[in-house]
């Protein structure tokens, strides 16, 4: 098989030091203003571009711990150092350095079809993103392995305007103490000047006696999602996703004040 034009060029860049670039092409066919312009020429607007790029790149991948992927480098590259590209380029840049995506994997939901009943209305209605802050805020529970002596929980409440842990909670117990006291950090963080729409799953800790006689007292609508289907409250589970992937599955904790 007959060597490209390009392999040819390469070989002579490789040879050049033991051999004089005359005698090089001249064996391997190729014209000397062909191998000059190649090697010699200056870089292409592109090529520079994509130099600088990769530094960026690299400076961000470097400063998140290798966490995030391109999607993400490319919003941080819009925000600090006003770039503007497609995510499928930083893609294809990170690809070119061996910098591994992160993973993009759904988690496996079993989707049921059950109407929420008319005491626990869904308010929210999938509509994620509102104008401003402190009008719809999302709460969940996740759990933590510690050591060999099981789990801890933790409880997040996020505003949707801004996709943002407003509050948090980590206790032994997965129960309505902790997702009350969860929201009264959240209620105590953030000045309320009209009623916001709490919206989580059906979970028995929000929907104990306890948690709505609290609610009661406070300038906030209850919202809950179907039972069995998380996509209602999607942003908070996406939360939950990328916080064990990005964080604690690099972790481990031996006591619930490591965590």
């Amino acid at each position: 098989m007959h060597a490209t034009l390009d392999e040819r060029l390469k070989a002579i860049e490789f040879l050049k030091h033991e051999h004089k670039i005359s005698t090089l092409c001249r064996v391997l066919k190729v014209n000397r203003s062909t191998y000059y312009k190649r090697f010699s020429a200056p870089p292409a607007p592109r090529t520079l571009e994509n130099q600088q790029l990769r530094k960026q790149i690299l400076e961000i991948y470097t400063a998140t711990q290798k966490r995030i992927g391109a999607a993400k480098i490319q919003r941080i590259l819009f925000r600090d150092y006003g770039v503007s590209i497609s995510a499928g380029r930083v893609y294809r840049l990170m690809k070119s350095m061996n910098l591994p995506k992160m993973s993009t994997s759904k988690p496996a939901f079993i989707k049921q079809k059950r109407q929420v009943s008319l005491e626990r209305p869904n308010h929210l209605n999938q509509a994620f993103n509102p104008p401003a802050p402190n009008q719809v805020w999302t709460s969940d529970f996740s759990y933590i392995p510690v050591g060999k002596k099981g789990f801890v929980y933790l409880c997040v409440i996020l505003d949707l305007f801004s996709r943002k842990v407003i509050a948090w909670s980590v206790g032994p117990k997965i129960d309505s103490k902790l997702a009350v006291s969860t929201l009264t950090k959240a209620i105590s963080s953030r000045k309320l000047e009209s009623p916001v729409l709490f919206h989580t799953d059906q979970g028995s800790q929000y929907t104990s006696s306890l948690f709505r006689k609290y609610l009661d007292s406070q300038p906030i609508t209850q919202s809950l999602s179907k039972p069995g289907y998380p996509w209602d409250n999607a942003v908070t589970e996406s939360f939950f996703k990328y916080m064990k992937k990005e964080e604690l599955n690099r972790r481990t904790f031996s006591t619930l004040q490591e965590v």
